[in-house]
């Protein structure tokens, strides 16, 4: 099939419109962890360039008094807890609560009053309260950053749009283990679920100056964030 069918075909079905992006964003930073920023490990790839554009945007997040979360996933030493996704990806089963693999890559700028929320399965939202987390400091768009791309990045953009949150994700600050599954679900996302969006752009819109539109309000406070679940 040539592009220009496929072009056709996904915009007879209404794909790929673009959302409305409201006022009060966060930044979900989805598993960027040593089990996965590092190659070191068999979960892991080559994902320094995404840490450092995502400490970018964190940055410039937490300057305009955006809300944090973090996410990271892991399991108990026996692996129960992984229930039916480590019987299929039994790899997974190294990322262990308390061990470095779990934890948060040491390069990414966090501040004490960040949200970090522990998970099991692929999703940021499912079997956590991020949602809740979200509602009660009034955000209105969710911006995700982390890994990987065909999978637990890819999983929380389909869960935060179908929690009521127009979704964008940023393609500099995403990444996979291989290009085909990256690009793959990047333009399926972009076609469904959310907007994928350049760093520039999602620069400028946390800051307040998105082009075309009216500046964004920062949040009152953090204090309504408690500082980790």
């Amino acid at each position: 099939m040539s592009e220009a069918e496929q072009d056709r075909i996904y915009a007879r079905a209404g794909w790929g419109q673009r959302i409305r992006r409201g006022t009060r964003p966060a930044i979900v930073v989805v598993d960027l962890t040593n089990g996965f920023t590092d190659p070191q490990y068999a979960t892991g790839s080559e994902l320094s360039d995404v840490v450092a554009a995502t400490g970018r945007l964190l940055e410039v997040a937490r300057e305009h008094g955006r809300p944090i979360v973090f996410t990271t996933i892991g399991y108990a030493a026996h692996g129960h807890d992984g229930g039916a996704w480590l019987q299929k990806a039994p790899g997974l089963g190294i990322l262990k609560e308390g061990t470095p693999a779990a934890e948060l890559d040491p390069r990414l700028p966090r501040g004490p009053e960040d949200v970090v929320i522990g998970k099991k399965g692929a999703s940021a939202f499912f079997g956590t309260n991020l949602a809740a987390v979200l509602a009660a400091a009034g955000v209105d768009t969710v911006v995700i950053c982390g890994a990987t791309t065909s999978g637990c990045v890819r999983a929380s953009a389909v869960d935060s749009v179908q929690s009521g949150f127009p979704t964008l994700v940023v393609r500099e600050c995403v990444g996979d283990r291989a290009p085909g599954p990256h690009e793959a679900n990047l333009f399926d996302i972009d076609a469904k679920y959310g907007d994928v969006i350049s760093l520039d752009d999602a620069l400028a819109y946390v800051a307040g100056s998105e082009p075309g539109g009216e500046p964004a309000v920062p949040p009152a406070s953090h204090a309504e964030l408690p500082a980790e679940y």
